[in-house]
């Protein structure tokens, strides 16, 4: 059961204003190390700064590696580079990477130099954060195929790893390459003398260490792994990815996503960022959100005659182009999911685009209906109604086609659909829907007068 934050914090919070630190780390102790971020997360700085030092090595190390990577960085930098070098050398060298990462250079170098497990460390540190190697855990265990089962399972039960469980034994060659996987249930199993290489499975899965995180994270979904050997040029094994820090990637990318397709950045929810970089994220958007819409005015301006002799087209105008913009975002949604995960393949791509323009055909025929229908109880003008109805169909049609049309378009160019998608649509269903209702509308105004 997740735990009650705000009855927590508020115990938590009048220990720390007695000074009774005593209560206080108990209660964090009591915790597991997730809960203990979440908790701990919700102090402010100068109660952070207070009481993580006088926790136990292990559990600040637990909290500063499952804390956003903001709020880890801050929190850092305000230590003491003895007390989060102590702390450092407790966590995993993956998220020590990742926190010294985000550290000054001074910083980084500062906390290394008394980091007892420097050397495990600083190689992670030379790679993009966003990559496999930014993402492996540098402790791994790698047997030899000449070992028996017997000796395995003996070195296995006498390899203390600081990090990550082991959900398999890789096996290497004596210039430490990669050649084969032993899964622990087939270890186990395996008559004692049994050699390694007799068992190992020779197709091992790996990525390459400059591989992207996003791809990582597919091939362990795909292949239903929990964890995957990353590997040089040369094939040999550099460490290891597991599941959890997929399960995190997994959750950055998608949220990531959900971010693009509103045009902001994560960066934003952190309150220690400036409006200087919120502006610098937002506006450039807005500005070409600003052009595509007065492409929109433009298309309405050469109808300002027929609005003008007939100015009740202006009532109706924004719900053709509104409900066109709605079903085509909700497309913009399902594709740009569809290619992240990619469960759209080539084959079945025009026959999403073609399901997709009969849904929205079937959509306009329902809301275009109903809306003529309301509108001839309204005003009383068949042709009027016509005129909204025939737009609403064609427009919902048109939409629902070019809400998936893009994503794949700006895929297939190499652009993040996610990132563009939704301001380009936008651009096209309100154009479209304005174009198409007062074209339809010039056609009949002698009879909407």
């Amino acid at each position: 059961m997740i735990i009650n934050t705000d009855e927590l914090l508020t115990v938590l919070q009048d220990a720390l204003e007695r000074d009774d630190f005593d209560s206080a780390i108990q209660m964090l102790e009591a915790l597991r190390g997730p809960d203990q971020a979440v908790l701990f997360s919700e102090l402010d700085d100068d109660e952070q700064q207070e009481l993580l030092p006088k926790l136990e090595l292990s559990d600040s190390a637990d909290i500063l590696e499952d804390m956003d990577d903001p709020e880890t960085a801050k929190l850092a930098a305000s230590l003491p580079t003895e007390t989060i070098a102590r702390i450092v050398d407790e966590m995993e060298p993956d998220k020590a990477a990742d926190l010294l990462g985000d550290l000054t250079e001074q910083q980084k170098e500062a906390v290394l130099a008394r980091l007892n497990d420097a050397d495990e460390v600083r190689p992670l540190l030379i790679y993009p954060d966003e990559s496999a190697g930014g993402l492996m855990n540098s402790e791994f265990f790698a047997l030899g195929p000449q070992m028996t089962a017997k000796e395995a399972v003996e070195s296995l039960r006498y390899w203390s790893p600081d990090g990550d469980e082991i959900y398999y034994l890789f096996v290497i060659d004596e210039d430490k390459k990669l050649c084969g996987v032993v899964n622990l249930r087939a270890l186990i199993l395996a008559a004692p003398t049994t050699l390694l290489e007799n068992i190992m499975d020779r197709d091992v899965i790996s990525v390459n260490v400059s591989e992207d995180q996003e791809e990582c994270a597919r091939i362990m979904a795909h292949y239903d792994l929990a964890a995957i050997p990353v590997v040089s040029e040369e094939n040999i094994i550099m460490g290891v990815i597991t599941h959890d820090d997929i399960v995190d990637v997994l959750e950055e990318e998608a949220t990531e996503d959900v971010y693009r397709l509103a045009n902001i950045s994560d960066s934003e929810l952190n309150p220690d960022s400036s409006i200087k970089e919120q502006l610098k994220g937002r506006l450039p958007w807005l500005y070409l959100n600003t052009i595509t819409a007065l492409f929109g005015a433009w298309v309405i301006s050469n109808y300002e005659y027929v609005i003008a002799q007939a100015a009740v087209l202006a009532l109706f105008q924004s719900v053709v182009a509104g409900q066109g913009g709605n079903t085509a975002s909700q497309n913009i949604a399902m594709a740009v999911r569809a290619l992240a995960t990619e469960r759209v393949g080539a084959r079945a791509q025009r026959r999403i685009i073609i399901r997709q323009f009969f849904m929205g055909l079937l959509l306009g025929i329902a809301v275009g209906t109903v809306v003529a229908l309301g509108v001839y109880l309204w005003r009383g003008n068949i042709y009027l109604s016509l005129v909204l109805g025939v737009a609403l169909v064609a427009n919902l049609s048109l939409g629902s086609m070019i809400g998936v049309l893009v994503p794949l378009g700006l895929e297939k160019i190499g652009v993040d659909p996610a990132l563009a998608s939704s301001v380009l649509v936008t651009a096209a269903t309100d154009s479209m829907g304005f174009f198409i209702f007062l074209s339809l509308a010039a056609y009949f105004l002698k009879y909407i007068q």
